[in-house]
């Protein structure tokens, strides 16, 4: 059991984790509702109806993206509103850097909002369908990843460093499929196809990340309230630092493993997650298994871990 609340540390969920419905039975809440109305005047188009009713835009990365972030802000701010908290450090999976960065103070969500609609629409455009790929390899070293697509013709790179046990590559979808039967061939049991809208995090972004650099410019970022935990580097990034990481970290490898690792070292004792599903938590189990772990995303979620954290707070 968590011997303090301030011993906790926040993880913010990122694309891949959305479903139909997410979050819906949240959607009532004042300040949930309140969160998805500002962000929908500001899209001009309602993400709640994409959530709820059109699956096919909110697996759009142009969608995903703006839906994922609004919904884990709403998230974090109800949460707050019943516990409020200064979390020791937060860190997010790709897109939720950007969420993670926003609960700390550091990025508005007035900035935040069509700074990922945009983002979104970047990563999506960047490279036609059927061009790019991703594959998940489960149980293999990392070294060998490294070196067999090195040795692949065409362009194809580890992209996410999600566990120990699970690193994704990207690329080119040809190049991709060759570097899949070549760690076969050197004795990986297990290279699986990823149902992605694009090889993010790889040098195939490139284009998407010098025009994110324009957008990136008019963000007046701040010092955040509490350290925030980058995926390019798996440090905590310096205010001044900020805008420079979130444009390396578009087309650069998520050290997501090396992050966990690295939040650990403020020796929190509960990781909760922020955000639809429990990607980062089984993530953390994998990595950290040390780590208490919760996740919000529901209703039921919420009243769970606030139930936690009530029972150490109240002794």
């Amino acid at each position: 059991m968590v011997e303090s609340p301030a011993k906790i540390a926040v993880a913010f969920s990122g694309q891949g984790a959305q479903f139909p419905k997410m979050g819906q039975d949240l959607f009532a809440e004042p300040i949930v509702d309140e969160t998805f109305t500002e962000a929908e005047d500001l899209l001009g188009y309602s993400l709640r109806e994409i959530i709820c009713n059109d699956e096919e835009k909110l697996n759009q990365t142009q969608y995903t993206q703006p839906a994922i972030y609004v919904l884990t802000t709403a998230i974090w701010r109800l949460f707050q509103a019943h516990f409020p908290l200064r979390p020791l450090a937060g860190l997010g999976l790709s897109l939720g850097e950007y969420t993670a960065l926003t609960a700390s103070g550091a990025l508005s969500f007035a900035e935040g909002v069509p700074l990922i609609a945009r983002r979104g629409e970047l990563m999506q455009e960047a490279v036609p369908p059927g061009q790019g790929k991703m594959a998940a390899v489960m149980n293999a070293d990392a070294e060998l990843i490294a070196e067999v697509c090195r040795d692949t013709s065409g362009i194809v790179v580890p992209a996410n460093f999600n566990t120990p046990q699970q690193i994704v590559i990207g690329g080119e979808a040809e190049a991709v499929e060759r570097a899949s039967e070549a760690l076969k061939a050197r004795g990986v049991k297990r290279v699986i196809p990823l149902n992605v809208s694009g090889p993010f995090h790889t040098p195939l972004m490139a284009d998407a990340a010098k025009k994110l650099a324009a957008a990136l410019d008019k963000v007046d970022f701040k010092t955040p309230d509490f350290p925030v935990i980058t995926n390019v580097t798996a440090q905590v990034v310096p205010p001044d630092k900020i805008r420079a990481m979130l444009f390396r970290q578009i087309q650069s490898p998520v050290r997501f493993s090396d992050s966990l690792i690295e939040i650990t070292q403020r020796k929190p004792e509960l990781l909760i997650e922020i955000g639809p599903g429990k990607v980062i938590a089984n993530f953390a189990r994998k990595t950290i298994p040390a780590i208490e772990r919760a996740n919000i995303s529901d209703q039921a979620s919420l009243e769970k871990t606030l139930a936690i954290l009530n029972e150490v707070d109240h002794g």
